[in-house]
């Protein structure tokens, strides 16, 4: 932690440095000996790391609340906030709740934990509206939009055979503008926000939740921060996509179903496009709480033929759920990503 606000201090960027909670099932919440060692805990963070020059407020619990039933999490808030309080008098206390839990967790935190100066909400597909949101739930203290970007892969749509579906890397960045610009840029109360996740992670699809790629290359979600952050549009900028043409709908195939690609993408500083095609199992996993995932087999024999934006890939004749990647790179380090899902039949 310590060489993280160094180095974020020589970057000149501030930190809300979160003290992590065990979240409700997680931890008992009505044991004396759980809550003073996590006290204790809370206590030597703040003593050690109070000094940091980079150090902007503090963060303690993310999500502990779970779905916000046990008031004994927002009480032990309150006695944390106060223990921050005491040994580090000059900055603000956030605690971090996921969603809104219907005005509920904006209720019982105002009433059972007074001495918590900021809320974070973490907040998806509802985050353009969350000021308004928390301002009818009775919300008055400042609140920083602490996650936010596409939609989650909880509360999109979903195929037939119940995989979600998963919105292109140019939807995505559209929706973080939106977040912002709605959400964020004209809200008194909020503070600022966080957007998630700069780094590339295998949580439901390879692709879900990053900005970047795995080798740093840049998605158009990079692009639109960037823009509305410093107020200048990067000097070159990312492909845009719209979507893949030659799959059956409903996205169902018979095994060793041959098919023929194209990619509906284009360069807004003109610049050529190079797409890669991979085939990937898809997860079966929900990704609770975050939690990162194994990554998928690829099966790199299915894309036979790939030219220009187009080509011809042949599904393996295992039954089961894929998905189909195009990756649309324009040489200077930008690109745009979109999938689609495909259930390989079984056999009649």
């Amino acid at each position: 932690t310590q060489q993280l606000l160094r180095e974020a201090e020589k970057h000149s960027l501030t930190v809300t440095l979160g003290i992590w909670l065990p979240r409700t099932g997680e931890g008992d919440y009505g044991d004396e000996r759980f809550l003073a060692s996590q006290e204790d805990r809370v206590r030597r963070a703040v003593m050690r790391h109070r000094d940091a020059p980079a150090l902007l407020m503090w963060a303690v619990g993310n999500e502990a609340e779970g779905d916000g039933s046990d008031p004994r999490v927002f009480e032990q808030l309150e006695r944390l906030a106060q223990i921050v309080h005491e040994f580090d008098p000059s900055r603000p206390v956030m605690t971090v709740i996921a969603g809104l839990g219907g005005g509920k967790k904006v209720k019982d935190l105002a009433r059972l934990a007074p001495s918590i100066d900021v809320v974070g909400i973490n907040s998806y597909g509802g985050a353009a509206t969350i000021g308004k949101q928390y301002r009818a739930a009775g919300g008055k203290r400042p609140f920083v939009l602490t996650e936010f970007g596409p939609l989650g892969h909880w509360e999109c749509a979903k195929t037939p055979w119940g995989l979600p579906i998963e919105e292109s890397s140019t939807a995505k960045a559209e929706r973080y503008r939106e977040t912002f610009e709605r959400g964020v840029e004209n809200d008194s109360l909020c503070l600022g926000s966080y957007a998630f996740l700069w780094g590339e992670k295998q949580e439901t699809t390879a692709t879900w939740y990053g900005m970047l790629l795995a080798d740093g290359t840049r998605l158009g979600a990079v692009d639109v921060m960037s823009e509305l952050w410093t107020g200048k549009e990067p000097k070159n900028r990312c492909p845009t996509i719209q979507g893949i043409k030659g799959v059956p709908s409903g996205g169902i195939v018979k095994p060793g179903a041959r098919l023929s690609v194209a990619v509906r993408a284009k360069d807004p500083d003109g610049d050529r496009l190079k797409v890669e095609w991979i085939l990937r199992a898809a997860s079966q996993g929900d990704g609770a709480y975050g939690a990162s995932e194994d990554r998928l087999r690829e099966f790199p024999k299915a894309i036979q033929r790939a030219r220009k934006l187009t080509a011809r890939a042949v599904l393996p004749k295992d039954p089961g759920s894929y998905r189909l990647f195009a990756y649309v790179r324009d040489g200077k380090g930008n690109a745009a990503v979109h999938n689609v899902p495909l259930l390989v039949e079984e056999p009649d």
